[in-house]
């Protein structure tokens, strides 16, 4: 089970990509997006957050110390409703684990704090 809190906690951060990204891309592609693009270590044990560029498509890439995993969904009718970047240029924005729920379950996040 991946507990999440957000805030750096006994849980994973949470990261959502801000662009999106070719959902051809698999287990070592999104790690290389990861470390190049969001700047961030792929085996640091938080989730990553990508989507396509329609927004039908989300993978989520995490280590679970034994190895990489992707969580790969694509909603039935309409699109993920992903948070704007707080500021521009902004590559990854931190969502708490009820807004990654809600993301998944297809609602729209509340604003990044």
């Amino acid at each position: 089970m991946i507990r999440t809190d957000g805030n750096g906690g006994d849980g994973v951060r949470v990261w959502v990509a801000t662009a999106p990204v070719d959902m051809r891309k698999s287990f070592d592609g999104l790690a290389e997006v990861v470390r190049a693009f969001l700047g961030h270590d792929p085996l640091s044990g938080s989730l990553f957050v990508f989507r396509n560029r329609s927004s039908q498509r989300v993978k989520v890439l995490w280590w679970d110390k034994n190895g990489l995993a992707i969580y790969y969904k694509r909603l039935d009718k309409g699109t993920f409703a992903f948070p704007a970047p707080v500021a521009a240029g902004d590559k990854a924005l931190a969502i708490s684990a009820a807004d990654l729920a809600n993301l998944l379950a297809g609602l729209t996040p509340q604003a990044p704090r």
